[in-house]
Parts: C-alpha cells; sequence; structure tokens
C-alpha cells in the first residue's frame, strides 16, 4: 500500500474506532444478519448539532437500522457546560461523563460519535457571542475534517442557520459551520494540512431537520408549505428485534442520565422531515439517497462483492451462521485488493466483526490487574475459543504498545476454551490514561489537541492492546482487543473496566478552595497515594514567597499499591486579600510527581480516569460570617456544602424524609440545592413545615429551579428562563441599603468581578411585591433582570430566592460569591409589628 494511502488508512481506523463497552460483544444470529445487510450498503449521513442530547434519536436509529447506512452524529462540544443530575461533577469532569454518555447511546442507536474541540463554555444567547468565544477558524476547521473524513453522502442539521437568537448560541452555530463545512470541505485551498490525511469531499446534500417545534405549534407546522421537505417515516417495526424504531431511540437517548433524559418508547407511525438547504434535490423526494450509488459498485472492484454479498444474504442460515464464512473469507480478500481506502478500512472491520460472529469466536486479553506504571512489566490472561465447525488456528499474538509477536501455533478446536498466559513490557514513556482532549490547558472557548489526527476522536486513546492473528481456513485476519481488567461482584456478577496507565504516586489537596479570613495559620491536608507498591519520598507545597508553608517536605512511605495517606501542612497567609494556587507534589529520588487521580464511576458508563494538575485555590479572604447552624437539601447536586463547612459554617446534609419540626430546631438556615424541587418531588410534601421554620425567625434560601408548578415560595413568583449568561455584565443595587448588602460585609461592584461561566439562570420574571429585589443586570441588547436575588420577610424570619449561580462560583474560589452567600445566611428580621394585619401568603392559603 502506498505510504499516504497507509496514513490514511491508519487515521481513518483511529477516528471510527470507538471502543466498544469494556464488557465483549456477543452477537446473535439476528444481529450477525443485520450486520451482514449493512455490510451491503455504501451509503453515509452525518448529523450535525452543538451538544450531547441534541441529536435526533429516531433518525440516527432509522438510518442506522433501517437504512443500513453509516450513520454518524458530529457533537461540536461534550457538554462541559451544563448541569448534573446524578453527581457534583461539573465542567470537564461533567464533558467526560456526556461523552461516555453519548458514546453508550450510539452502541444502542448503531450511530458512530464524533466531537470538535469546542468547549461548552455555558448556555449562549446568539451565534455571534457563542463564536466569539470559540475559536470559530478552528472549529470550522474541525468541521472540514470530519465532514473529509467521514465522507458523508447526507448531511443533516438538527438546527436552523437562518435563525439566530432563536435558540441556544451553541445551536445556531452548530448549523452555521455545518453550512460553511459542506461548502468548504470540497475546496482544497481550505486547510490544506488537513490533506496529507484526507481527500476534499463534496456531500451530495444537506438538509435541517425542522419540525413543529421550530414553528412555534403543531398547528403552525401543519399549515407550512412542504415543498422542499423529505418526510421521512421513522416508525418502523424491526420484526427480527422485536423492538420498533422509536423504542431503539428512546433507549439510546435514556444514555443520558447526567440530564435526566430518560425517555418512554413509543410504538407506530412516526415522521421526521427534513428540509433540503445545499445540494442537488432529489427527483424521489421520499429517498434522501436518491441518485447517489450506494451500491459495491460505488468503488472500483466492487462490484463483485456486491454479488457475492446479495448472494450470502439470500442464503444466510440463522440455525448455523458459520455456513456464511467460505463466502465471507472470499470477500474478505476481495476488499483487501481494494484501493479505495476510505470503504475498504470501514467495510474490513464490519466484516471482521462479521467473522467473529459467524464462527463464535470469542478473544479476549484481560490484565490481572486494574491499574499499571509506565515501564512496568504486566501480566495477561488471554482466552480464544471457537464456537463453530470452521477450522481455526490461532498463529500469534502481537502485543501492544512494546510490539511484540509471540507464536502460539495452536488449533482451535470447537468449542475448546485456550487459556494463555503472556507478560507485556509496558514502555517507561508510555502516555498516562486519561481523555486526550483535557492533557493542553484549555481556554473559555477551546480545547487544546496538538495532533490532527487524535481531533475528532470520541474516547480516551488506549494503547495497551492485544492482536490475535488467526486463521480462518486458509486466511489469516488480525483481530484486535483492548486490554480489560475483570473481576467478579458478588451481587452483579462479571464485571469489567479497561486497564488504566498510572503515575506512581498522586497526591490530592483534600479541599480545592482554602479560605483564610484573617492571619492566623490553617492546617491544610493533603493526600498522597501510592500507584505502585513500596513508595516511599518527600511531599511538597508550592506556594508564593508571601505565603509561608511549614514543614518544608513532608517524607512518607507507602508499602501497597493504592495505599493512601493525609499530610498536613500549616500555611500562614499574607496579611493583604489575595488568590494563588497551591501545588502538591511527591519527590521520589530525581522523578517528581505533581498529578491528581480523579476517578469517574458510574454503572450506566465505562470508568473514567482523570490527571489535572494536583493544586487548589487559596484565598487571603476578607470575610465575615455569623455562626449559624446550617441544614443543606441537595438537589440535582452541586458542591455548596463544602464551600459552606470552608466559609467555617456548622452545615448538616438533611433528606427531605429527615425534615420535621423538631428536626429543623437545631438549625438557623435551611439551604435548598440547585433544582430541588425539580429532582425531589417528597420535597414539595415539606413546604408547610420548611415555611413554618422561616415564620418562627429562622432564614431559608432556595436556589435556583427550573419552572415549576410547586409553590415554593411563601408569595407568589413565576420563574422563568431568563438568565445573566455574560458573567462580567455590571450588576446594579436596587436595595443598596437593604441589610444583605451591607452586613456582616459591605457588597461592592467588586464583588461581581471573576464570576465564572455565567451570572445565573432561571431567574423570577414575576413576583409578589412582598419581595424586594436586590441586584440587576443584563446580557448586551437585553433589558435589565432583576429576579437574581428575592429576599422577602415572612413571620419573624426571611425567604430568600436565588439564581446566582453560586454552585458555580464556590467551588471556582470567586471571592464575592462567598462574601454575598454569608450575608444571606446572616439575616435577621426584627419582629413584624403586631398591629399591622398580616398579608396571606401562599403557605397560609394552602393551609386553609
Amino acid at each position: 500500500m502506498p505510504q499516504n494511502n497507509l496514513k490514511y488508512l491508519l487515521i481513518l481506523v483511529l477516528f471510527s474506532g470507538i471502543l466498544t463497552a469494556q464488557k465483549p460483544l456477543k452477537p446473535n444470529a439476528v444481529s450477525i444478519y443485520n450486520q451482514i445487510q449493512k455490510l451491503n450498503f455504501l451509503g453515509s449521513v452525518l448529523y450535525i448539532a452543538a451538544h450531547p442530547d441534541d441529536e435526533n434519536t429516531r433518525l440516527i436509529s432509522y438510518f442506522a437500522n433501517q437504512t443500513k447506512a453509516q450513520t454518524a452524529y458530529l457533537s461540536l462540544t461534550r457538554g462541559d457546560g451544563g448541569q448534573n443530575l446524578i453527581g457534583a461533577q461539573l465542567r470537564e469532569s461533567l464533558g467526560v461523563i456526556r461523552t461516555q454518555e453519548l458514546l453508550e447511546a450510539r452502541k444502542i442507536d448503531g450511530g458512530e460519535q464524533y466531537f470538535s474541540r469546542a468547549n461548552d463554555f455555558g448556555y449562549s444567547k446568539n451565534p455571534t457571542e457563542t463564536l466569539a468565544i470559540w475559536n470559530q477558524q478552528q472549529v470550522t476547521a474541525d468541521v472540514v475534517w470530519a465532514i473529509r473524513k467521514f465522507q458523508p453522502d447526507i448531511i443533516i442539521n438538527r438546527f436552523d442557520h437562518r435563525t439566530p437568537g432563536t435558540t441556544h448560541g451553541h445551536h445556531t452555530s452548530s448549523a452555521i459551520l455545518s453550512t460553511q463545512g459542506f461548502a468548504l470541505a470540497k475546496d482544497p485551498t481550505a486547510y490544506p494540512e488537513q490533506l496529507q490525511f484526507v481527500s476534499p469531499w463534496q456531500t451530495k446534500r444537506q438538509f435541517f431537520n425542522t419540525s413543529w417545534w421550530f414553528y412555534g405549534s403543531h398547528e403552525k407546522f401543519a399549515a407550512a408549505d412542504k415543498t422542499n421537505m423529505t418526510a421521512i417515516q421513522t416508525g418502523v417495526y424491526y420484526a427480527n428485534l422485536g423492538k420498533s424504531n422509536q423504542e431503539i431511540a428512546a433507549c439510546s437517548r435514556s444514555s443520558h442520565q447526567s440530564q435526566g433524559f430518560g425517555t418512554t418508547g413509543s410504538r407506530g407511525e412516526d415522521t421526521e422531515y427534513l428540509e433540503l438547504i445545499n445540494g442537488t434535490p432529489a427527483k424521489d423526494k421520499n429517498s434522501i439517497f436518491e441518485g447517489i450509488n450506494t451500491r459495491w459498485d460505488r468503488v472500483k472492484g466492487g462490484k463483485p462483492i456486491g454479488a457475492l454479498l446479495t448472494k450470502i444474504i439470500g442464503r444466510y442460515d440463522f440455525n448455523n451462521p458459520a455456513a456464511s464464512i467460505p463466502d465471507l473469507l472470499k470477500i474478505y480478500k476481495k476488499i483487501q485488493d481494494l484501493e479505495d481506502t476510505h470503504w475498504k478500512a470501514i467495510k474490513t472491520k464490519e466484516l471482521k466483526t462479521i467473522l467473529a460472529g459467524c464462527s463464535g469466536l470469542y478473544l479476549e486479553a484481560v490484565s490481572l490487574t486494574p491499574e499499571a506504571n509506565p515501564g512496568s512489566l504486566i501480566s495477561l490472561q488471554l482466552e480464544a475459543i471457537n464456537r463453530s465447525k470452521t477450522t481455526l488456528k490461532l498463529l500469534s499474538v502481537t502485543s501492544q504498545p512494546d510490539n511484540k509477536t509471540t507464536p502460539i501455533n495452536a488449533a482451535l478446536s470447537f468449542n475448546k476454551d485456550t487459556i494463555i498466559p503472556l507478560n507485556l513490557q509496558l514502555p517507561p514513556t508510555l502516555d498516562y490514561t486519561q481523555p486526550y482532549w483535557l492533557k493542553e490547558k484549555a481556554t473559555v472557548g477551546m480545547y487544546v489537541v496538538s495532533d490532527q489526527k487524535k481531533i475528532g476522536v470520541p474516547d480516551i486513546i488506549r494503547e495497551v492492546t492485544v492482536l490475535f492473528n488467526i486463521q480462518i481456513n486458509n486466511t489469516i485476519i488480525p483481530f484486535e482487543r483492548t486490554v480489560v481488567y475483570k473481576y467478579n461482584d458478588n451481587v452483579k456478577g462479571e464485571k469489567y473496566q479497561y486497564l488504566d496507565i498510572v503515575p506512581e504516586v498522586t497526591t490530592s489537596m483534600v479541599d480545592k478552595v482554602s479560605l483564610f479570613c484573617n492571619n492566623q495559620s490553617k492546617s491544610v491536608a493533603v493526600k498522597i497515594k501510592a500507584g505502585r507498591d513500596s513508595i516511599q519520598g518527600n511531599l511538597t507545597l508550592d506556594l508564593p514567597k508571601d505565603w509561608t508553608v511549614t514543614p518544608a517536605a513532608i517524607a512518607f512511605e507507602l508499602l501497597k499499591k493504592g495505599a493512601e495517606q493525609t499530610a498536613h501542612f500549616m500555611v500562614t497567609p499574607p496579611s493583604q486579600p489575595t488568590e494563588v494556587y497551591a501545588k502538591s507534589s511527591v519527590t521520589i529520588g530525581t522523578q517528581k510527581y505533581s498529578k491528581e487521580q480523579i476517578t469517574i464511576a458510574y454503572e450506566h458508563i465505562a470508568k473514567q480516569q482523570l490527571l489535572p494538575d494536583a493544586e487548589a485555590k487559596f484565598i487571603r479572604l476578607d470575610l465575615k460570617i455569623n455562626q449559624q447552624k446550617i441544614a443543606y437539601i441537595m438537589g440535582a447536586g452541586d458542591e455548596v456544602p463544602q464551600s459552606l463547612t470552608q466559609m467555617g459554617y456548622a452545615v448538616s446534609l438533611l433528606t427531605p424524609e429527615e425534615i420535621s419540626p423538631e428536626k429543623l430546631t437545631a438549625f438557623d438556615v435551611v439551604i435548598t440545592g440547585i433544582r430541588a424541587y425539580n429532582t425531589l418531588p417528597e420535597l414539595a410534601t415539606k413546604q408547610s413545615i420548611l415555611l413554618d421554620f422561616v415564620q418562627s425567625g429562622k432564614n431559608m434560601l432556595v436556589q435556583y429551579n427550573t419552572p415549576t408548578a410547586i409553590d415554593l415560595a411563601p408569595y407568589p413568583l413565576h420563574i422563568s428562563r431568563d438568565r445573566v449568561t455574560d458573567e462580567t455584565a455590571e450588576v446594579h443595587f436596587l436595595a443598596p441599603n437593604h441589610p444583605v448588602l451591607n452586613y456582616p460585609n459591605k457588597i461592592t461592584a467588586q464583588d461581581f468581578k471573576g464570576w465564572k461561566q455565567e451570572q445565573g439562570l432561571y431567574y423570577p420574571d414575576q413576583f409578589d411585591a412582598s419581595y424586594t429585589a436586590i441586584v440587576s443586570s443584563a446580557d448586551p441588547g437585553e433589558s435589565p433582570k432583576k429576579g437574581a436575588l428575592l429576599i422577602a420577610p415572612y413571620g419573624k424570619g426571611y425567604y430568600s430566592y436565588t439564581g446566582l449561580s453560586f454552585f458555580r462560583e464556590l467551588p471556582e474560589g470567586v471571592s464575592g460569591a462567598y462574601r454575598l452567600l454569608a450575608n444571606i445566611i446572616s439575616l435577621k428580621n426584627p419582629a413584624t409589628n403586631p398591629t399591622q394585619e398580616p398579608k396571606k401568603t401562599n403557605h397560609e392559603a394552602t393551609k386553609n
């Protein structure tokens, strides 16, 4: 093969080789038959949008399973800027979770998954703002790169490029960049640096996946002119699967657990509409592939392959899939002779999966340890079994990254398991396992990926693999398996995870933000974790010279891999307010280790490892608090309780079931976490108790909720979708003399400097006169929003509602957010005037 073609083939495989679930696939006769049908279709569809969850899983499932097309979703971002309904992870960690959720979704609906380098920086109201924060040139290049590599016949946009400002700015931007990519991908003068790996590509047609939502109502859409639209009947029932297309799509969408998108499947007729926006109109409007050759004869030398595949499909034996192997091997040889490297790579990968399925060939490479260090020797157990009467022989295995071939020459007799031990030497230069897009420091709008070949690769790139060289009849075929770790759970049975390459030692600052409210020294805890046996070295904490750290170093010894030890430094801050980053590191001999190991483990996704720098933010802060005892009711998940503890408060977590008048007597303040009323339906049943708590002279703070019918406040307020996305927007004080701006901390405009991602979200736009609106601000070109912080006296206490993004600002160490929150917590209401008739409230109306 020519060198440039080989280089292209390797990157295509890298780009399209989404790692399967850790648990090996075990296909049945029906799924193998469907794979053979897909092998006989040479057409492709690329769906493009902005975020995880934007994709239309009904269309993806339809094209992948009914049409049998190569179908992929290009999400420009990894969803880093959203909220998390299953845990406290935000930003990069949330992006890792949502990446894995998309990969799980594609395994269900049959599509593939790709990304650009765009960083989801949070909600944006228009594409002008979005493209000013993203690097427009780079994201456009990534879209062109994806089109040139995937070579779609059809591109479908989720959003309309012609209607900026009507939806999330990221949404419209994805459509704008997709339409630009459609034109640029074919131009050899556009991004010529890509052409050493790919060729210019002309997509045949581009559509906008419209629906009633874009028209405002079902009635308006029913009356719309559909002359330029293609109607796709996606309500297909797959008899050999026993599922409707909508049921598959619902299972796929339900993979987005961090966003709470569990969806119930449906059955029956279902129609999707595609509006042609670029390319040649189809004569047959019922087929978006009309006029596009999707047969094997679209590639030189492919016609005999198509003819033989048609014969295989017609003669397929569901009771004996192995009967198809001789003809499939003929096809394998013919594919290897093709000049077209694009379809050669795709169809070779598909055919190898089919051959393994037909022969019942099970191959597995299992590490005896879940983690290993660069330079270490790991023990593997290889398994190979042939569960068909076909003649199979395991000739050799080639391990990577040591590139060592070990001869085996073992016949794989019918249903006899072959177990082979193998030692694999890892090179000392082997990269640690981590998301490749997080290795270099990102900007607000972009991840940095220096290697062109890696751009768009959806998952972590795992380098420890084993290639099984199998002879089937007289044809030698290599089957690659990623090395995994396998164990038995007494409740859940067989469990898999990938082998992770880890540092010999990692450290982590126990508190990611440390507050110093005066000049006094404070103990700072640093955790050390061993990545191998017998670790000893010195731990140091690095800070600027005006901070004092004692001792200068702490010696430690950890005997067993996985063992942990916590060390404490005494840190004295400077006298003046300042913000710095402290870095912890370990020195072993001449080697320095300065990474933190973060593990993300949820049942619905593959276990993930992140290795950021081990650091924390230290803040010498002018902060005054009173010693209130706080009950915190977690909602969708946030890190506010830890921040409150850092501030010096005594914090207890309460569940709705624990809320009672007796329980609340121990507390001065109740705070509900983000979206608590949305995610905890039982909380509404405790509302009377909570408002009685306020009425008795206590304090309650409710953080943002999305619009809900629940009466979550003592006086009427209507939660809207208003937000201020510009974190630098000027804040105006509407009630400058209100205690919340003056006690115990004097709040000024400086306290709203340095906020991250957004000022706030889901502000009330209508509220009772009992509330005092404290601040207002606005995004450029918009009217001021006054619902960011509303405070109302209620009985002897105070009720506060805020959409300000404390859940983002506190973990980021934003000084002003701490000071303002301390003031809200410190609110005290003098006894109400007994001669004044109290105003009837939502609470009292409910009780009456």
